[in-house]
């Protein structure tokens, strides 16, 4: 009889025991699963370790850089070959408002880079299309500045019907300037995008996408700048 009444006792100082002893526990896994889970959601609105865009969008990025790697190629071999006239008329393109382009299109992909930074952050989210629209802002002025160069070259004495220099300059500028174009509508469509209220993981690839382009035609002027405005 008494064996009867003490284990009631034994199960009810155990059971509390073990309750006191592992609520602890219980709570620290709560707590770590909690985590997991945020660190889960944070990781899918800001992926860490992948390649930003689409596999596709690169191939087609290497081989812009390529066809400009060989104009560049072959924009040294034809100075070597008359060093006196492209120094001669290198000389009088305008490095001031070549700086000044090299400046707006630094600035542009900075704010494209904080602009992808903001979207990825629903709490920044709000600044993203402003900071897109600076960087559309920063690209209209490089082609405005390089509209007022063009009307400059077209009215000096050399045509580029006469001068090697000159055709190679507007052959190398436009084709970039036709990328900065392009650029933009792709800027326009990044804007848009990034006003709506909830983005999908195809909505953050084409986001990343548009801002790698932005990037390569930043790039490409940073290489055409030296070539042509400075190298003698």
């Amino acid at each position: 009889m008494r064996g009867t009444i003490d284990l009631p006792e034994v199960e009810v100082f155990h059971g509390s025991s073990h309750q006191s002893s592992f609520d602890p526990l219980v709570a620290g896994m709560t707590t770590l699963a909690d985590a997991s889970l945020s660190d889960e959601q944070s990781t899918q609105t800001s992926p860490r370790g992948h390649v930003p865009g689409e596999a596709g969008l690169w191939v087609l990025l290497f081989g812009d850089m390529l066809v400009f790697t060989m104009l560049f190629g072959v924009y040294l071999y034809q100075r070597r070959q008359q060093p006196r006239l492209f120094e001669e008329f290198q000389a009088t393109v305008d490095r001031n408002l070549g700086t000044l382009n090299t400046l707006l299109l630094l600035v542009s992909s900075l704010l494209v880079v904080l602009a992808t930074r903001a979207v990825r952050r629903s709490a920044q989210r709000h600044l993203a299309p402003r900071l897109l629209l600076g960087a559309i802002t920063c690209g209209i002025g490089f082609v405005a500045v390089k509209a007022f160069e063009y009307h400059e070259e077209l009215t000096g004495s050399s045509t580029t019907a006469t001068n090697t220099f000159r055709l190679y300059y507007f052959a190398l500028t436009g084709l970039h300037l036709a990328h900065l174009v392009f650029g933009l509508l792709v800027l326009i469509g990044l804007w848009t995008l990034s006003r709506k209220r909830d983005l999908t993981r195809t909505h953050h690839m084409f986001f990343e996408g548009g801002a790698c382009f932005w990037h390569m035609v930043d790039l490409l002027w940073m290489m055409i700048f030296p070539l042509v405005y400075l190298v003698r």
